[in-house]
């Protein structure tokens, strides 16, 4: 049974990056920081800005977003030390294999792979609502039947479909394309939000700050809870470890870098929106940024946020299905997953067979599923890997202080302590079926690993042979 808490050795997981299965190294700092900011501006704050503030947080959304924001950079710097450290596909689930041994990498994987699939769709679902939205002040109205799941009242969400189906087929085509596109849409997105910043600052009514925390503490923890899913997209950029030119450099700036800008937008962002329109007005609309200029009188420019929202839901999407296929290619390389998945087209260097596998199974939950079933599920997801990174991070000193670590989150073990601090306050924040759906999941991950990863294992295989 101890073997199944075997870690894999990093030199063993740095030199599987270097043959023919390995990656095509094509990434830099910047635009690794924009894959960060591409992941994590999107939907949080051209959707869950006015949810959170409506519902939970009131005008103490701003308190809201520095609660996540402070979460994030403290399992952001654990994140950083192990990426410089193990440059590998796979994020956490990786780190968990050379810190915790092969069963919390499952455990983790696993997580993972929930915690994309459902953000994609989410996200899918999200970019539908604003086309959708977009089309019909165009003159353009799609049937309800093809632009809602059957529990809404429609048939499919197509348009869900084909925006996943655009993005699988972009994905297939090469990391340094993706990644040049994604870079376009950034700069549209980061334009249209200072854009706002610009028009609405002006507009703003203090009186509208009152009462400042309507819900008490607890609304904006829920709220922090709730906008958690926000700040998705870090993670994603530690997904790239292995296409990156200079990983041990790069990937800690990346990850920091992003995070620390888009905080400082969400932040800005959510005390305008709440400061130029009272929060409770904010309950009826799934687009608060546009919905907020509208009010001022700045309707010209309430399209151009719409624009701007597509764009930026769609680079979310493309990060968060990039990422989906590099830990479905990690795990499949490892065995603990089927072969077929793992291999490397020789020509692009992408993972074709988990690029089609995500796509086709998150086109699928985005066509037919409502978005309040699968939203929440990515933030607990989320928030469990970040605990299980910082407990390695902590672990893996312990174990092996010898090894040269490019990078070193600071004050260990207070700043890997405080993530797992707030990390778990956050999660059971949550509502508790969100947290049963989670706990049914893994159960059934561990069903899995015991009748298919254990014995197929790459690792276990090569101590037999030894």
């Amino acid at each position: 049974m101890s073997s199944i808490f075997k870690t894999k050795p990093i030199s063993t997981l740095i030199a599987e990056t270097e043959g023919k299965q390995g990656l095509k190294k094509a990434l830099g700092a910047f635009d690794l920081t924009l894959l960060g900011i591409g992941a994590v501006i999107g939907t949080g704050i051209f959707v869950l800005t006015g949810v959170a503030a409506a519902n939970f947080s009131g005008p103490a959304l701003i308190l809201s977003f520095i609660l996540s924001g402070l979460a994030c950079i403290f399992a952001a710097l654990c994140y950083a030390e192990f990426a410089a450290l193990v440059p590998v596909a796979g994020s956490a689930y990786t780190y968990g294999y050379a810190s915790l041994g092969e069963f919390w990498a499952w455990i983790i994987g696993w997580d993972l792979v929930l915690e994309y699939a459902v953000a994609i769709s989410a996200v899918a679902i999200g970019w539908s609502g604003y086309a959708v939205s977009l089309l019909d002040s165009m003159g353009i109205t799609l049937p309800k039947a093809l632009t809602v799941a059957p529990s809404d009242g429609g048939f499919i969400n197509l348009p869900a479909i084909i925006i996943i189906g655009l993005i699988t087929w972009l994905l297939l085509t090469g990391v340094k394309e993706t990644s040049r596109l994604n870079g376009i849409i950034v700069v549209i997105k980061v334009a249209v939000i200072l854009l706002f910043i610009v028009l609405a600052v002006w507009h703003v009514k203090p009186v509208n700050w009152h009462p400042f925390m309507p819900f008490g503490f607890s609304g904006v923890a829920a709220g922090a809870a709730t906008i958690f899913f926000a700040y998705l997209g870090f993670d994603a950029v530690s997904t790239a470890a292995e296409e990156v030119k200079n990983p041990q450099k790069d990937l800690p700036k990346g990850i920091i870098y992003s995070l620390l800008i888009c905080t400082v937008l969400y932040i800005v962002v959510s005390g305008i929106l709440t400061g130029v329109v009272k929060y409770t007005a904010y309950a009826h609309t799934s687009a608060p940024v546009a919905y907020a200029l509208q009010q001022i009188g700045i309707n010209w420019g309430s399209a151009i946020v719409a624009v701007g929202a597509i764009c930026g839901i769609t680079s979310v999407l493309l990060v968060m299905m990039f990422g989906q296929t590099r830990i479905f290619f990690a795990m499949s390389r490892d065995g603990l997953l089927p072969k077929f998945f793992g291999k490397v087209s020789e020509q692009r260097k992408v993972p074709v067979s988990s690029t089609l596998l995500v796509g086709i199974v998150t086109a699928v939950c985005a066509g037919f599923t409502p978005i309040s079933i699968v939203a929440e599920l990515a933030n607990i997801g989320t928030l469990s890997a970040f605990i299980i990174v910082s407990i390695g991070v902590m672990v893996l000193r312990h174990k092996r202080p010898e090894l040269h670590r490019p990078f070193k989150t600071p004050f260990v073990p207070v700043i890997p302590i405080l993530a797992i601090i707030s990390c778990g306050y956050l999660l059971i924040s949550l509502n508790p079926i969100t947290i049963i759906r989670f706990v049914v999941w893994l159960a059934i991950g561990l069903v899995l690993y015991f009748l298919y990863g254990r014995k197929n294992s790459t690792l276990n295989d090569q101590e037999k042979s030894a």
